[in-house]
């Protein structure tokens, strides 16, 4: 029962690095309909800035700080240079970001080389806590992302259902014309949706190479981890990818602990199960292809 516990934890700590991963993906799909495929390419762009800049500064909250910055500007020049173009037209906008990640990756393969990073724990994420009920000790970093990424879900939520900004951004993707003709600021909302989306992208950057490492290829890896939570949790919801981020890292921590051989078959049965019951995902909407 000790292990079965450990594992979970595990799996709940993983989903969270996937839920953060998939958060801004969510975001600029549910909001937008944009198909952003240089997501991952946003993320490893965030990872490498904050490495270096907790490099020279020696602070990790800076490094975290910059990354985010980083990868929120990049994705406010996706939109502004590609996307703003590009409305309506899921095709375009998957090929044009998918050829945009691919010119990302070699650019940053040559500016940082095909070397691993990751960034030095914060000096009060060392070490490990004690679990009294399960008699073990269990790393801070793993609790702390949890709860991180619990924060940024509500938080999310919060934006979107509650504020004015989040009611303003969702009236712009249903009808544009109209909320322009009441004097709003359509293209900078939009703007701001995609800086939020880069800025998480480029958090979830940071906590991978603090919690793992990151290197040529994590981009992919993250991209297609993220492409799976939204399509078994639904495009756009942001409960559907929390949802989704839990059952994809719990079914990877399972299948690698008690089925090793075939660990990753766990992940594909859940998506193929979802889309053969439920196409649009399990929160998503009907409507937003």
């Amino acid at each position: 029962m000790t292990l079965f516990f450990v594992v979970t934890l595990n799996g709940l700590s993983l989903a969270a690095l996937y839920f953060i991963a998939a958060s801004g993906f969510s975001l600029v799909f549910g909001v937008m309909r944009v198909v952003n495929m240089a997501h991952g390419s946003l993320i490893l762009l965030g990872a490498y800035v904050a490495f270096d800049i907790a490099e020279w500064s020696g602070s990790w909250v800076l490094g975290a700080l910059a990354g985010s910055l980083a990868a929120a500007l990049a994705g406010v020049l996706l939109q502004v240079l590609f996307f703003n173009r590009m409305a309506g037209s899921k095709d375009q906008q998957t090929l044009v970001s998918i050829a945009v990640s691919i010119i990302a990756a070699d650019l940053m393969l040559a500016h940082w080389g095909g070397l691993t990073y990751q960034l030095n724990l914060p000096s009060l994420l060392e070490g490990s806590i004690g679990l009294p009920l399960l008699g073990v000790n269990y790393a801070k970093i793993r609790i702390v992302l949890i709860v991180a990424a619990i924060a940024v879900g509500v938080g999310l939520w919060l934006l979107i259902a509650k504020t004015n900004l989040g009611r303003l951004i969702r009236a712009g993707v249903d009808d544009q014309e109209m909320l322009h003709a009441l004097g709003f600021n359509v293209k900078g909302l939009f703007i701001a949706v995609f800086a939020l989306g880069g800025a998480l992208a480029g958090f979830a950057g940071v906590v991978a190479a603090t919690a793992l490492s990151v290197a040529p290829g994590t981009d992919v890896q993250f991209l297609l981890a993220a492409l799976i939570v939204v399509i078994v949790g639904g495009m756009g919801s942001i409960g559907g990818a929390a949802i989704g981020a839990i059952l994809v890292g719990l079914s990877e921590q399972y299948g690698l602990v008690y089925a090793p051989t075939y660990g990753i078959v766990f992940t594909f049965i859940i998506m193929i199960g979802v889309l053969g019951l439920r196409p649009q995902g399990l929160f998503g909407r009907g409507d937003v292809g």
